[in-house]
């Protein structure tokens, strides 16, 4: 599989990245099959810099924040008013209960269900395997104010685990374990934040690795630009002693074999 890191800002966008995105693609049956976890704001834009809008196989949405789904609307534009004519068909979108009505309600003056001749939107629940291609990807609930979830992609026997939205909790294991990549949530300061329920810290992301075990490689992601990223480098590699990365804009990994 390759992962490419379209938006990693977190909460809302920054000045080197636009919000939650990460592209997944991966050769099947003679074409690359492509898959999104996440549209935040300002990610539609470099996201058409990777693969054509209209061939996305499916959109895996973790919780309905803005700064993880809002650019879902600029997606419904590009399907259904390009001058051409609309893609045909619907695209899958893996989503939280109610994604529809909220992603209609975001859009001014759509009426309801408005979306649905571009979208076939799927309720996510915890544990659920979605397959796409040669993709399958397992939502596990996680620990968040609002009903968010982590996706475990599997293909070709390599995995990429990615947290979305979450502080620590017992989903992190089956989430987490034997990840060739995993891409976790880092929002928060040890010792500055102190809300509980709400993100993991670089600490906290390294020690769900450690204790998930057979993680390859950690990537630091959703860091606000108020906080200094090395200082959650340095967080996370007190803990952890792997292969360890920050997620910038446009950054590509090749997961499975030599990750």
């Amino acid at each position: 599989m390759r992962l490419t890191v379209v938006g990693c800002s977190g909460s809302f966008a920054g000045p080197a990245s636009p919000a939650s995105s990460y592209l997944v693609q991966a050769e099947h049956q003679g074409r690359t099959w492509s898959i999104v976890l996440d549209l935040g704001n300002g990610a539609l834009g470099p996201l058409q810099r990777h693969v054509d809008l209209a061939e996305l196989d499916a959109v895996f949405i973790s919780h309905l924040h803005p700064d993880h789904c809002v650019d879902v609307c600029g997606l419904y534009v590009t399907r259904k008013y390009r001058p051409s004519g609309p893609v045909e068909g619907q695209l899958p979108v893996h989503a939280p209960s109610g994604a529809a009505e909220r992603f209609a309600l975001m859009y001014h003056g759509l009426e309801h269900g408005g979306m649905t001749n571009e979208f076939a939107v799927h309720e996510l629940a915890d544990t659920q395997v979605s397959h796409v291609g040669p993709f399958a990807v397992t939502a596990y609930r996680v620990n968040h104010p609002v009903e968010a979830y982590g996706f475990r992609v599997e293909a070709d026997g390599a995995v990429i685990a990615y947290t979305g939205d979450t502080d620590t909790c017992e989903a992190l294991r089956p989430l987490l374990t034997g990840a060739d990549l995993a891409l976790t949530d880092s929002a928060f300061v040890d010792g500055r934040d102190d809300s509980q329920g709400v993100h993991l810290s670089g600490g906290r992301a390294a020690a769900a690795a450690v204790a998930a075990g057979g993680v390859r490689r950690l990537v630091l992601t959703h860091i606000p630009p108020w906080n200094d990223p090395e200082q959650c480098r340095a967080e996370a590699a007190a803990i952890w002693s792997g292969p360890l990365d920050l997620a910038c804009q446009d950054a590509t990994y090749e997961v499975g074999g030599s990750t």
